[in-house]
């Protein structure tokens, strides 16, 4: 047997064994099996089906929200009828709570991911005394509950006078346990350390270096923690129930709460309460559509590698 005949039988079995593994690879692709089809569907009507409710019962009065199918939605024109009922309750109020929630959500959400940021990135690139002992204790915070913390941070906040204030409901939100840990992550992850000591022989100050090379790299990170806590602080109900008494200063979470509660001998507003919280959906979904983009799957690599 010839050396070429050998050659060329070499290359016919490397080509048929290619060809089947292609074919392995896309038949695995043309069927993805039942279980997981039926497991993303099930997750899919857990999620979407909520939303439906609320849509479809925002076009029905109080009377036909109890006498009629729930998902069958309503042509009676009462949907108009709530909008204008929620925007004009109470001299707009609703308004009022929609400003406080977006100054609470926005605020509290960027001055979180900054400070997230920065010592994410301390904490990624540099080791100092007790650094490890920090990064533990911050670990250990994220397992607390937050309804553990409303208590004594309202304690905290009543010795200084701020409860049934603006900062009551900002202050205890600036400083995320679990946002530090996964900017901690992803800054070890993307920011190289070659880069860095590369800035620093170039003459570069640590500022600089956080401010112009570790804040760019983290930049996915940060649009990631900030859509996080944009929605956490967004619908957040319990700390807000603790600290605040003054109405005009509640979030859409609090003050829609109190719209279903029977007091007075007012009747409960239930349509009125289900359209505003239409309307308080709609900015989250503009949020989450316009920065899903810079959702990255290397955040949960890295979270995975530690």
């Amino acid at each position: 047997m010839t050396q070429a005949t050998i050659d060329g039988r070499g290359r016919a079995a490397r080509a048929s064994i290619g060809k089947d593994a292609r074919g392995g690879r896309e038949q695995a692709r043309r069927a993805p099996g039942l279980v997981p089809t039926i497991i993303l569907i099930v997750g899919s009507l857990y999620c979407v089906l909520p939303v439906l409710w609320i849509l479809i019962a925002s076009t029905k009065s109080n009377g036909e929200l109890f006498s009629t199918p729930p998902l069958l939605p309503s042509f009676s024109g009462s949907f108009w009828d709530n909008l204008a009922g929620i925007l004009t309750y109470d001299n707009g109020i609703w308004l009022r709570w929609a400003l406080n929630t977006v100054i609470y959500a926005v605020g509290g959400g960027l001055v979180s991911t900054l400070i997230a940021g920065a010592a994410g990135y301390a904490l990624g690139k540099y080791t100092f005394w007790g650094s490890k002992t920090i990064f533990r204790t911050i670990v250990a915070a994220v397992l607390l509950p937050p309804v553990l913390l409303a208590v004594p941070q309202y304690l905290l906040l009543a010795q200084v006078g701020l409860t049934n204030t603006y900062w009551s409901v900002l202050l205890p939100q600036l400083v995320s346990p679990f946002a530090i840990y996964l900017c901690k992550i992803y800054a070890e992850a993307s920011v190289p350390d070659e880069i860095v000591e590369a800035a620093r022989i170039d003459g570069a100050s640590e500022w600089r270096i956080f401010h112009s090379v570790g804040l760019r790299l983290m930049f996915p990170a940060l649009i990631t923690v900030f859509l996080i806590q944009f929605i956490a602080v967004w619908n957040n109900f319990l700390l807000p129930f603790v600290m605040l008494s003054n109405n005009e200063l509640y979030p859409l979470t609090l003050g829609m709460y109190g719209m279903i509660m029977p007091t007075g001998g007012q009747p409960n507003q239930y349509s009125l309460v289900i359209a505003g919280v239409l309307l308080s959906i709609v900015p989250l979904a503009i949020i989450f559509l316009s920065l899903q983009r810079f959702w990255k799957i290397d955040l949960l690599s890295g979270g995975v590698k530690l």
